[in-house]
Formats: structure tokens, sequence, C-alpha cells
């Protein structure tokens, strides 16, 4: 089977998850400086959107426009939407955590392992979603260790969500968690051979997203983040308690 990377789409996803994960830093600033357990629940909430549909989901998608297998390819739209809300609940799970109370390593390593398997959970739910005249087989071995790779990610992510305050290390934060992002989704790529059947399965009741219309979805995607984020964050600027 004919397999490829577009060079210039896989240096897109690493862009996007860098940049999305910068914003989420910023974002992260503002759950400890919350006032109000109101405060804090709408910091982490925001937080693990722009971390789980911005840096990890967007990126996701981005990596799998950029694998050019040779054949038709369609994505169930219910199955997208929920790869989505899995990285969106494990991001913000993973953040509510560690960002309740003091920040300690007790609460950090059940909270990485839980977003880390979601991130997988995510990446994973997201192969299952495509629509091809193909079937996917695992080798075990590269998705355990695709699975392992999420969690120590998840694990240095929250970490320096909650420890670095400077912009030049959120900035080389970003940058590192991008490198994790993206090593995790390549390597469960890696994880995956395609076995043709001949056959191109049904979407569900919600249909199936396939040509133009998955690129104009995930660039959707990023924009809302992006407007999103420079939103939020020009609002916390106006508040001195949650300045970031």
């Amino acid at each position: 089977m004919f397999e490829q990377y577009n060079l210039q789409l896989v240096l897109l996803s690493y862009i996007i998850s860098a940049m999305g994960s910068y914003a989420a830093l910023q974002l992260v600033t503002a759950i400890p400086a919350a006032a109000t357990r109101v405060e804090r629940r709408r910091a982490i909430l925001l937080a693990g959107v722009v971390l789980g549909a911005g840096a990890i989901w967007s990126m996701h998608f981005v990596g799998m426009l950029a694998f050019n297998m040779g054949m038709t390819v369609s994505y169930d739209v219910l199955g997208t939407l929920a790869s989505v809300l899995v990285a969106v609940v494990a991001c913000t799970l993973g953040l509510a955590i560690v960002g309740t109370g003091e920040f300690n390593f007790d609460k950090l390593l059940p909270a990485s392992v839980f977003m880390g398997a979601g991130v997988a959970g995510m990446h994973y739910s997201g192969m299952a979603s495509m629509l091809m005249p193909a079937e996917i087989d695992y080798d075990l071995n590269i998705l355990i260790i695709s699975v392992l790779i999420a969690v120590v990610a998840a694990c240095a992510a929250l970490w320096m969500a909650f420890n670095m305050r400077g912009t030049l290390q959120k900035l080389g934060s970003a940058l590192l968690m991008g490198v994790a992002v993206c090593g995790m989704h390549y390597t469960g790529m890696a994880a995956a051979t395609y076995r043709m059947t001949g056959v191109m399965p049904e979407a569900g009741w919600a249909g199936a997203l396939s040509g133009d219309y998955i690129e104009v979805f995930v660039g959707t995607i990023v924009v809302a983040i992006a407007v999103l984020t420079l939103g939020v964050m020009r609002w916390y600027r106006q508040r001195p308690l949650l300045a970031v």
C-alpha cells in the first residue's frame, strides 16, 4: 500500500501543537490565581478546551491529513466529535486534579495517567472514525509505547503548566510539549498497518466528512480555539487578580 507524509502538514501539526500548548500555559496561570471556586472552575475548563482541542486534537487531525495512503478516506462525524470530546474531557479533568488546592506530586501521577490515557483514547478513537476500504491492525508493542509517551507527555505538560511562569520558560515549555504531543501521535500512527478489504464502511446516522470538508472542519476548530484564547487572555489581562 502507498503511504507517504506531507512534510509541510507534519510541520504545521507541530506548530499548531506548540502554539496551542503556549496558549494553554498562559490560561493555566489563572487557575491558582482564581479568587473563587467558580473562577477556578472556569479557568480550568477554558485551559482544558484550549489544550485538548487546540494543542492535541487539532494537531492530531492535521497529522492525519498529512498521511496519504493512496486511497479515499473520510471520517465519521460522530466518531470525530467524540474524539474531540475525549481530548477536552481528559485535559480538563487532568488540570482539575492538580489545579485544586496546592500543587504536589501526589496529584501529578494520577492526573498524568488519566490525562495520558485520555489523549491516547482520543488518538485511537480518531483513528477508528476513519472510513476507508481497509481495516487497521495495530502492533501491540508500539501501541503501548505510544500510550506511555502520552502519559509522560501529560506529566511534563501538567508540571510545566503549574511551575513555569516566565514568558521564555512558557515558550520553551510549549516547544517541548509540541514535540511530546507529536511524538505520541506519530508513534501511534507507526503502530498501525492497513489491510485492504475493498469495502467502504457506512457512516453513522450523522454522516461523514471527506475531502475539503474535513479540512474546513479542522481549520474551523483551529481558528475558533485561537479566537477563544485571544479573547479570554485579553479579558484576564483586564482583571488584576487573574492577570496572565
